[in-house]
């Protein structure tokens, strides 16, 4: 029996501070070996909240902790990868930056940037759902957590 199909579940925290700068990873496409833009994002782990796992990526993706805040709802996205993601955008506001901590294998920099530096980057974006989430955060588009059942 072939094995079944299962997108890749992923959450991805769209994070500003109040200079209205959001906070994003440059990291290596490892397809591509590029360096791309993204908000902090990865993978929801076996046994973890979809909250955990977004406030651990931030951590380990930018040195930040954070508070999640609201939810703004998920997007499927299909990778030139071939994979499938299922990607939980989450809004996080930023606690205590802890520079005694290493980032994340993969990650080149962290920045903060405005709507417009991040639309005019040299940079490219990992995919069209960043720009898509930062849209959605500055339209006002965000859900309270209580949209998330996560228990």
């Amino acid at each position: 029996m072939p094995e079944r199909w299962r997108p890749h579940a992923t959450v991805a925290a769209v994070i500003c501070d109040d200079d209205g700068r959001f906070l994003m990873v440059e990291e290596r496409d490892s397809r591509t070996g590029l360096s791309v833009l993204n908000q902090p994002a990865g993978h929801l782990e076996q046994g973890e909240t979809l909250i955990d796992a977004v406030e651990r990526e931030v951590l380990e993706e930018t040195r930040w902790a954070v508070t999640t805040t609201g939810y703004l709802g998920v997007a499927r996205y299909e990778s030139p990868n071939g994979s499938t993601y299922l990607r939980h955008g989450f809004v996080c506001r930023p606690e205590k930056e802890m520079p005694e901590r290493s980032l994340d294998a993969g990650i080149i920099a962290v920045h903060w940037m405005t709507q417009d530096q991040l639309t005019h980057s040299t940079i490219r974006l990992r995919s069209p759902l960043v720009l898509r989430a930062v849209d959605l955060f500055l339209s006002g588009a965000v859900a309270p957590l209580s949209f998330v059942s996560d228990g």
